[in-house]
């Protein structure tokens, strides 16, 4: 796998999300609520949607429980994830991306995943900064932490490129419905 690979990849799902984002998520958000419901009392990381990225936002404003969203601390560096409730301060934080103007920082055991592109075996395709990978690498050696990919079925690459360090997701939805994952037992 080379970072050639990737790059391809990425092209091509960047235009299959635009595609899909143009004709509209359909009821994924609501799909990702019945998903999230069973998991209600557990912190929730969710995100700010970007440009074309599908909006977790419906299934984040009815979670019952504490919700956070991502912090870019710096370049590789894992995540951290500040308290978000509907109507709370945003302001601008790295690459753009809203984040609450304050809040308690939380510790998630789910997460809504944004990605560019997924496959069938569960791997997804971020932006290229090992973020999301880095955070779940690290929540998961603590204890067992819910990765749920949100975006659209268009996305859907028939092999992602892996690297040793990539996450699996544990699931996937999409306005199409949701997917489910084996990831293997972890020691």
């Amino acid at each position: 796998m080379s970072d050639q690979d990737k790059a391809a990849a990425r092209k091509l799902a960047f235009a299959a999300r635009k595609s899909a984002f143009e004709a509209g998520q359909g009821q994924a958000g609501e799909l990702l609520a019945d998903y999230l419901a069973p998991h209600r009392g557990r912190a929730l990381a969710g995100y700010m949607a970007m440009r074309t990225e599908a909006d977790p936002m419906a299934a984040m404003a009815v979670h019952q429980g504490p919700v956070c969203v991502p912090v870019i601390m710096g370049a590789a560096q894992p995540l951290r994830f500040r308290e978000w409730s509907v109507g709370c301060e945003m302001v601008a934080g790295e690459f753009g991306a809203l984040i609450p103007a304050e809040g308690a920082w939380i510790e998630p055991e789910v997460l809504i995943v944004p990605l560019v592109g997924f496959d069938a075996r569960g791997y997804r395709l971020g932006y290229g900064g090992g973020f999301y990978d880095r955070t779940l690498e690290g929540l998961r050696s603590k204890r067992p932490t819910l990765a749920v990919g949100f975006g659209f079925a268009a996305q859907e690459l028939a092999h992602v490129p892996i690297d040793d360090f990539d996450q699996r997701l544990d699931a996937m939805v999409t306005e199409a419905g949701v997917r489910l994952f084996d990831r293997p037992l972890e020691d």
